[in-house]
C-alpha cells in the first residue's frame, strides 16, 4: 500500500492489519515515494504483491495552481506507472480519485458514467487526478478507482479540523455557501475500500459518506456538534475567492456502490459525531 501515512492512508492500513489473512507493507512517503519509479519497481520485484492500493496524491488543491508540474507528476503520471506495475505483475490495483474530475454544472448527482472534464473547466488538481484516472484504466488488467469527496479524519489536515480551529479562535466564521459535495470520513472510506476489494469491483466506482449538503452546512454542524457558540455566516465563492477554481456540485452519487457491496455508506452527520467523539 502506497500513501500509507496520510488521511485515508492510515485508517487503511489499520484495518488491513486485523486481516488475519493479510501481509500488509505499507509505505509512508518518506518510505517509498510513488514518483520514483526505480524504486518503486524494484519493490514490486521484492514483494510480488497480490493487491497494490494508492492512496499517495498531491491534494493541496490550492498549492497545485503554483506546483502544476509536480501535481501531474504525483497525481497524473505516477498513478499510471504503478497500474502498469501492477498489470505486468498479475496484481489487482486500486486507485482513489476525487470529485474535482467534474466540472460541476451538472444540476444533479454524478454518476461513474457522466462526462468527466472538461480539461479546461477543471482546476490543476483536477485535471492532473482526472490524467491518473486515464492513464490507470489504460494500464490494463482489471483497476479499480474509487472516487471520493471532502475527506475529514484524525490523521491529515481537513476542513473539519479547519473549522473547529477557526470557531475557536474567531468571533464569526464566512463560509460558502454555493458549492455542494457530500463529506466522507476516512475511516468509513477505508472500510468501503476493503469491501470493494472483497467483491471483486473494478472500473470506477463513488464512495462517499450519505446525504448532500454545502460547506456552510457542514461548518455548521461541526460547530454545533463540537459545542461552540461562534457564528457561522453563509457566503458565496465570489465573495471568498481561492488560488484554485471549486465545482459549484460534486455530489456523488453512490448507487453503483450499493449494487456492488450490497449496502450504503452512513450519513455524514453520524460519521462527524463519531469523529468529533474520537478526537475529543
Amino acid at each position: 500500500m502506497l500513501g500509507a501515512g496520510g488521511l485515508l492512508g492510515t485508517p487503511l492500513s489499520r484495518l488491513l492489519s486485523q486481516h488475519s489473512n493479510v501481509e500488509l507493507h505499507a509505505f509512508k512517503r518518506g518510505q517509498l515515494d510513488i514518483a520514483e519509479r526505480p524504486r518503486v519497481r524494484a519493490c514490486f520485484a521484492d514483494l510480488s504483491p497480490d493487491l497494490v492500493i494508492n492512496c499517495a496524491a498531491f491534494t493541496r488543491v490550492d498549492d497545485c495552481e503554483r506546483e502544476a508540474d509536480l501535481a501531474m507528476q504525483v497525481n497524473g503520471h505516477a498513478p499510471g506507472a504503478l497500474a502498469t506495475m501492477a498489470a505486468d505483475a498479475g496484481a489487482r490495483f486500486v486507485h482513489v480519485s476525487t470529485d474535482y474530475v467534474f466540472d460541476g454544472q451538472k444540476q444533479s448527482a454524478y454518476i461513474e458514467d457522466d462526462p468527466t472534464g472538461p480539461d479546461k473547466a477543471l482546476c490543476v488538481y483536477g485535471r492532473s487526478k482526472l490524467e491518473g484516472e486515464r492513464r490507470v484504466l489504460a494500464a490494463g488488467g482489471r483497476p479499480l478507482i474509487v472516487r471520493t469527496s471532502w475527506v475529514f479524519g484524525a490523521d491529515g489536515p481537513n476542513f473539519v479540523a479547519t473549522i473547529l480551529n477557526l470557531a475557536r479562535t474567531r468571533p464569526e466564521l464566512k463560509v460558502v455557501n454555493d458549492q455542494h459535495g457530500r463529506p466522507t470520513y476516512a475511516a468509513d472510506l477505508a472500510a468501503a475500500i476493503i469491501s470493494l476489494v472483497e467483491h471483486g469491483a473494478t472500473g470506477i466506482v463513488h464512495a462517499v459518506n450519505g446525504e448532500p449538503c454545502t460547506w456552510f452546512d457542514f461548518a455548521c454542524e461541526i460547530v454545533r456538534r463540537a459545542g461552540l457558540r461562534t457564528p457561522v455566516k453563509p457566503c458565496t465563492s465570489a465573495e471568498f475567492p481561492r488560488p484554485a477554481k471549486r465545482p459549484a456540485n460534486s455530489v456523488l452519487d453512490t448507487a453503483r456502490f450499493e449494487h456492488l457491496t450490497g449496502h450504503g455508506m452512513r450519513s455524514w452527520r453520524d460519521a462527524l459525531r463519531d469523529h468529533l467523539a474520537q478526537i475529543g
